[in-house]
């Protein structure tokens, strides 16, 4: 369980940080990302973890990974130079 965490951990961290560094245009500050990815990949184990159970240690992962590119994209912004389409309404 011990390893689990800390694999998730860096998991999240590695994600938050790629994705700080790949798209730093998108995202806010590296201080809300980074605490994003890693509080996305605790989550994500935890939750996979209670599901699974112990013994799993490959699953949890993935389902960490997961929950913390979730959580991750949602924090994501459109890009600056696309004008945004206005819906017209139906007369």
């Amino acid at each position: 369980m011990l390893l689990e965490a800390l694999g998730s951990v860096l998991l999240g961290m590695a994600l938050a940080l790629g994705a700080g560094r790949r798209l730093p245009h998108r995202l806010p500050s590296r201080t809300l990302v980074l605490p994003t990815g890693i509080a996305g990949a605790l989550f994500g184990a935890f939750v996979t973890h209670s599901a699974l159970g112990p013994g799993h240690a490959i699953a949890t992962l993935v389902g960490a990974v997961a929950m913390s590119v979730a959580l991750l994209s949602l924090l994501l912004r459109p890009t600056r130079g696309r004008a945004r389409q206005q819906l017209t309404p139906y007369a």
